[in-house]
């Protein structure tokens, strides 16, 4: 039985693995390449509504210290972290300017500075280092995430520096307890948008959203000054930009000694193509590489019992080497076939009577005859080439019969 494999552009199944795959791939793109407009949101470089250049631009011109970290946390928890050419004298001090103290402990900078990081769920991406905060630094967290609460949307709070616009629903609850003091700063009647905790010497700003003073609030005065306020006056001003990808050059060769292949593939295009490259493949296991469709169920064969029979008899006989067996009954049936075909019945001849009538109705020897006929006569052992070579010529004398 012959099997034609269906064409693949006309099998349901393999329109299905297809769609399979390119939905998976699309889904896989959509979510696993990299995420270039959600590092920008929060970063002083971006000139985006959600972008905080505009806000960098205007600490400038009042005056205010504001510079950009482009490196790891870590080294500014270590000695000498900040230039001291960089450090602004503290004209007016602060009240949390520390207590005088022996030698800070390991890690801990002298300087104090105020670090302020801006996005989604920037007390994730954002190193804490409490004992950092309690030696008199301040640190900003704009965009820490909070439960959605009742309050609407879009809405404008008045506060000391003008109407605020805040767009979230999130909330700080009232009710939450906390280790240290907190102090709300911006608040309504659903709960506190930006509050304040005390710790040591510095403290750390919380604010629900990370827009607080984005490009788009240009035209909210009061949203650009109430960020200024809370910064710490008279100390340095720093943006963390690390955390949206940008580093300065001593941050990039330190990676470049610290990291190895595995982090250099996982910050690349290659660990998205490696992703779908298994996805692929384990599609393929599944459907199990059927290129041409499901396969076809075989019948099983059906058998014949005659045929095996005669098989069975013929391998006895080829053991038991009995050639002159096989001549005398292949014989006697040959010479049925030939008087049949001739048209001289089924009774059995002489052997020269059947060589005249195959002579006059083939035209052919009778020699060709008698070399098949008289064999099976003699009812002798012959080799077993020997009988091959009877059984050809039995073969070839069948195709010249009328």
């Amino acid at each position: 039985m012959t099997l034609t494999p269906t064409l693949p552009w006309k099998n349901r199944r393999v329109w299905l693995i297809t769609a399979l795959v390119v939905g998976t791939l699309s889904v896989l793109s959509l979510f696993a390449a990299p995420g270039t407009t959600n590092l920008q949101r929060g970063s002083t470089y971006s000139r985006a509504p959600d972008g905080y250049g505009a806000w960098f631009a205007y600490m400038q011109q009042q005056g205010t210290p504001v510079r950009r970290w482009q490196r790891s946390m870590d080294g500014l928890f270590a000695p000498s972290a900040v230039p001291e050419e960089e450090v602004v004298p503290i004209s007016n001090p602060p009240k949390l300017t520390p207590k005088p103290s022996s030698t800070p402990p390991d890690g801990i900078p002298t300087q104090l500075i105020t670090m302020i990081g801006i996005a989604d769920q920037v007390d994730r991406v954002l190193p804490f280092n409490e004992e950092w905060i309690r030696q008199g630094n301040v640190l900003v967290l704009l965009g820490v995430k909070q439960p959605v609460s009742a309050a609407p949307f879009s809405a404008f709070l008045n506060s000391p520096l003008g109407v605020i616009r805040v767009e979230t629903a999130r909330r700080r609850d009232r009710s939450q307890s906390t280790s240290e003091r907190a102090t709300a700063r911006l608040e309504d009647r659903y709960g506190a948008v930006v509050w304040e905790e005390a710790k040591g010497n510095g403290k750390v700003i919380y604010a629900v959203t990370p827009h607080l003073a984005a490009n788009a609030y240009q035209d909210v005065a009061g949203n650009f000054k109430f960020l200024a306020s809370l910064v710490q006056p008279g100390y340095p001003v720093y943006v963390n930009e690390y955390i949206h990808g940008y580093k300065d050059q001593e941050a990039i060769a330190q990676e470049k000694v610290a990291g190895n292949i595995f982090s250099y593939l996982a910050n690349t295009p290659i660990a998205l193509v490696a992703m779908q490259t298994v996805v692929i493949l384990l599609v393929l296991i599944v459907a199990k590489n059927q290129r041409f469709g499901s396969p076809i169920k075989l019948e099983a064969p059906q058998i014949d019992n005659s045929e095996a029979y005669i098989q069975a008899l013929g391998t006895v006989l080829n053991k038991a080497e009995c050639s002159e067996f096989v001549l005398e009954t292949v014989g006697k049936a040959e010479q049925i076939h030939i008087q049949r075909s001739l048209g001289l019945g089924n009774v059995p001849l002489e052997v020269e009577a059947i060589a005249t009538a195959w002579t006059q109705q083939t035209q052919r020897p009778a020699a060709e005859l008698y070399e098949i006929l008289r064999p099976a006569a003699r009812k002798r052992r012959i080799s077993e080439r020997d009988l091959l070579t009877w059984l050809g010529k039995v073969q070839a004398m069948r195709q010249h019969l009328p």
